[in-house]
Formats: structure tokens, C-alpha cells, sequence
């Protein structure tokens, strides 16, 4: 495997993790190579096979079709296809939305956290509220990835979804706020993660159309790669005998009809399948295959094919302390544009118009009760 590919794959993951999609009233751009999970063979064979279109697995799907074929298996649906979620007013719509084909999964933790789970090509850069930029530069030295190979890999995601946002009257009072209160310096527009006040990067063209992760599969080479959508991934298949542990050679999916379909893996050394379903859907796809905690498993009637303690362990999200503010007049609607970026490894943002406040208040009317 080349490993430089593999170090320009890992940086544009970096590069994209507040990613967002085109406009609806444009058609896909795949057309030619995204079909309803039905639409499978019962058995198929290719050299990659990516579990999770979202984030990371749009990326690497466009990347590995340029030298090898391709399947790609998403759960959800395309992102076009949904106005709420390719219009930034429809940001506040789509996270409330609560039905069972919602592209949006909302949950909430153990310790009582309101979340979002993606159901869409694109995944979370089909819902966040589109603010880009770039890893610093001792994060990508902590990795030690090439650095000139991640400058390359985010360039490759910028000129495909990312722009520099149209400051109103809002995100401009709220750059003010932070210049006084001290967060220097000001650093104005750019990617680049640094300490202070900045104007940063959007997935929302200057129309308020979003631009996804999924846009990223415009780089594909369409005669090497497939995709299913509404595909549901049901076990990943590992071959044991005479082998000192597991190797995955196949996945078990499910099409919308609940028909059973099997992928392989092409014969090959470098052949491989890539489980990209989110920090919640990879760890349980790997324990529902038989890989993680062998207590766990046992407790829920699954074979262990090895014993892996970490697997679904050390689960965290990042706090956050939402201040809503009413407003007596009118207030444009704005997703994250401008931000602080603290000493402290804090981030100050802001949002505004009815697309904030309504979301914030009504989750919180619906599972937040009053204290008594």
C-alpha cells in the first residue's frame, strides 16, 4: 500500500471534519454509480469495501477508486433529496426531525447529552452547522503525518466544498465581543487553526446551500466504484481457520426489502475492508461481528472471535454551553462563522435567527423537564 495515498487519505479526514453538500437543485453528481441497496446482486466481489459513507468514507471511497473498484454501503439516503438539509435554514429542521427516515438520529447519552447520529451520504457534514478549518500544525506533527501531504489533501477538499463566509451584522457584533473581551489576536479570514479571534471557512455557498463530504465523490472514477444506499450492514465476515486472528474477507448487508446480500473481497494483499460508521456505528458493527469485549458479547449471545477490551470503550463528547439570547427584532439567520479560539483549548461560537433558537428551545422543551 502506498503509503503516502494513505498519509494525504488521513489528512483530509483532519481537513473535513466540519464538512457540508450542494445544492438540491442540482443532481447528484454519481448518478451514475449510487443505487438503492434493492439494486444488489446477492453476491458481489471488489477490492475495497467501505461500510459508512460519511466523513471519512466518502473521502476514501473517491481516493482508493482511482486504483482499484470500489463498493461503498451507506444506511441513509442521498443528501439532495432532503430541501432541510441542503438549505441553511433547514439546519434547525433536520436535527428535530425525529421520524423513523429522518437523516438525523437524535439520541441522548447516559449522562443526559442531547445528540445527533447522521443517516445520510455525508454524514455529519450533512447536519453540523458547516464551520471548516484546517488541524494545527502540532496536532498533525503529534500524528506524524507529512505535512506538505496534508496541505495537499486539505487543498483537495477546500476547492470542492469549502468558502469563505459573507459576514452580516450578527457573526460581525459577535467578532467585536470577542476583540473586546480580549480574545487576540484578530487573526481575520482563515483555515488555519490559531489562537485568537478568526473568520473561518464554510460549507454554505454564498446562496446558504450546503456542501457535504458527499460532494467529495465528484473525485471518484466512476467505472471503479459502486454505491448502495439504504444499505444496512448487518456482521462483518472474518475468515478464522488456520489463521493466527481473524481477517475480515466480507460484509452481510441488508437492502430496504430486507434482503440478504454478501460482498467480498477480491483476492489481493493490499484488498481490504474499511469500516467507516462513525465513532457509535464502528465499534458496534465490530461487536455485533464478534470483536471486542468478551464479557460483553457473551452477555448478549455473540460469538467472540477475539477478545479486543477497548472496543466501544472511552466514548466522550465535547461540552458545550448553549446561551440563547431572544431577540426583540428580527436577527439574519447565521451558522458558525466567526470563532474563538482560546488559550485553553476552548472555542467560543455563535448562531443566529429563528434556525438556532428554535432547535435549542424546542429540544429542550422536549426532553429537558424543569426542575421541580
Amino acid at each position: 500500500m502506498n503509503t503516502g495515498k494513505w498519509s494525504s487519505i488521513l489528512a483530509t479526514l483532519v481537513g473535513i471534519l466540519c464538512l457540508i453538500c450542494s445544492s438540491f437543485s442540482e443532481p447528484a453528481p454519481y448518478h451514475t454509480f449510487a443505487k438503492d441497496a434493492t439494486a444488489a446482486p446477492p453476491l458481489v466481489f471488489y477490492d475495497y469495501i467501505i461500510v459508512g459513507g460519511g466523513t471519512s468514507g466518502c473521502a476514501l471511497a473517491a481516493t482508493l477508486s482511482q486504483g482499484g473498484r470500489v463498493l461503498l454501503l451507506e444506511r441513509g439516503g442521498l443528501p439532495y433529496d432532503d430541501p432541510n438539509v441542503m438549505d441553511i435554514k433547514g439546519f434547525g429542521a433536520t436535527l428535530a426531525n425525529t421520524s423513523p427516515s429522518s437523516p438525523s438520529q437524535l439520541f441522548i447519552s447516559t449522562d443526559g447529552v442531547i445528540n445527533h447520529r447522521a443517516r445520510v451520504l455525508g454524514g455529519g457534514t450533512a447536519l453540523n452547522a458547516g464551520f471548516y478549518s484546517r488541524a494545527s500544525t502540532d496536532y498533525v506533527s503529534r500524528m506524524g503525518w507529512d505535512q506538505r501531504a496534508v496541505n495537499e489533501s486539505y487543498e483537495w477538499v477546500e476547492n470542492k466544498v469549502v468558502f469563505e463566509p459573507e459576514v452580516g451584522a450578527w457573526q460581525s457584533a459577535v467578532r467585536s465581543g470577542l476583540l473586546e473581551a480580549g480574545q487576540f489576536p484578530y487573526n481575520g479570514f482563515t483555515y488555519d487553526h490559531v489562537k485568537g479571534t478568526k473568520v473561518g471557512g464554510t460549507t454554505f455557498d454564498g446562496s446558504g446551500y450546503r456542501h457535504t463530504a458527499a460532494d467529495l465523490l465528484e473525485y471518484a472514477h466512476p467505472p471503479n466504484i459502486t454505491l448502495y444506499l439504504q444499505a444496512i450492514v448487518e456482521q462483518i465476515l472474518f475468515k478464522t481457520e488456520k489463521l493466527p486472528r481473524p481477517r475480515a474477507h466480507g460484509v452481510l448487508f441488508l437492502d430496504p426489502s430486507g434482503n440478504r446480500h454478501l460482498a467480498f473481497l477480491n483476492r489481493g494483499w493490499a484488498n481490504e475492508i474499511i469500516l467507516s460508521a462513525g465513532a457509535l456505528g464502528s465499534p458496534q458493527l465490530l461487536m455485533l461481528s464478534g470483536i471486542g469485549p468478551t464479557g460483553h458479547l457473551r452477555t448478549h449471545g455473540i460469538k467472540v472471535l477475539l477478545d479486543q477490551p477497548m472496543v466501544g470503550q472511552g466514548m466522550a463528547d465535547n461540552p458545550m454551553n448553549a446561551i440563547v439570547v431572544p431577540s426583540r427584532r428580527p436577527v439574519e439567520t447565521s451558522l458558525i462563522q466567526i470563532v474563538g479560539i482560546t488559550q485553553f483549548g476552548s472555542y467560543v461560537e455563535s448562531a443566529s435567527g429563528p434556525v438556532a433558537f428554535n432547535w435549542v428551545h424546542g429540544l429542550n422543551q422536549q426532553y429537558h423537564k424543569p426542575l421541580s
